[in-house]
C-alpha cells in the first residue's frame, strides 16, 4: 500500500544526502512511498543538464538507486480529468502554479496520497490536497 507521494523538491534533497530528508523518507517508507512521472522527468531534466560528465553519471546512479524503493505512478485518464479541472478552478481563482505542480497533485488527489514537499505555499492552493509535514515541523 502506498500512503505518500514524494515531491521532487525532497528528492533533490536526498540525492544531494540531506540528512534530513534521508531521515523523513526512512520514516515513511514502511507506510509505502510512490513518486509522480513527472518528477521522474523532473530529476532527468536535472541528471542530464548537467555539463560534467561525472557528475551527470554519478547523478544517475544515485537517481537509480533511489528508484529501487519506490513506486513511479504514471498518468492516467482519471489523472487528467482532475488536472484540467484543478487547473481550471486555479484560472479562474487566478491562483495558476506550474502544469507540473498541478499534475503531481492531481496524481494524489486520484490515489488518494498525501504529498510530501518544501513547496507548500503552491500545493495548498488545491482544494482537497493532504500536503504531510516533516515531524520537526508538527
Amino acid at each position: 500500500m502506498i500512503s505518500y507521494l514524494i515531491d521532487t523538491d525532497w528528492i533533490i534533497d536526498f540525492l544531494k544526502d540531506k540528512e534530513e530528508i534521508f531521515n523523513e523518507l526512512s520514516c515513511l517508507i514502511d507506510e509505502g512511498i510512490a513518486i509522480s512521472i513527472i518528477s521522474l522527468a523532473e530529476l532527468y531534466e536535472g541528471v542530464y543538464g548537467n555539463d560534467d560528465q561525472e557528475m551527470e553519471v554519478k547523478h544517475l546512479l544515485g537517481l537509480n538507486d533511489f528508484l529501487t524503493g519506490v513506486t513511479v505512478l504514471e498518468i492516467d485518464n482519471k489523472i487528467a480529468n482532475i488536472f484540467g479541472k484543478q487547473r481550471a478552478i486555479l484560472r479562474k481563482e487566478g491562483k495558476l502554479i506550474d502544469n507540473f505542480d498541478i499534475l503531481i497533485a492531481a496524481t494524489c488527489l486520484s490515489y488518494n496520497l498525501t504529498l510530501m514537499t518544501n513547496n507548500i505555499a503552491h500545493f495548498s492552493r488545491i482544494k482537497g490536497l493532504k500536503i504531510g509535514q516533516k515531524r520537526n515541523q508538527k
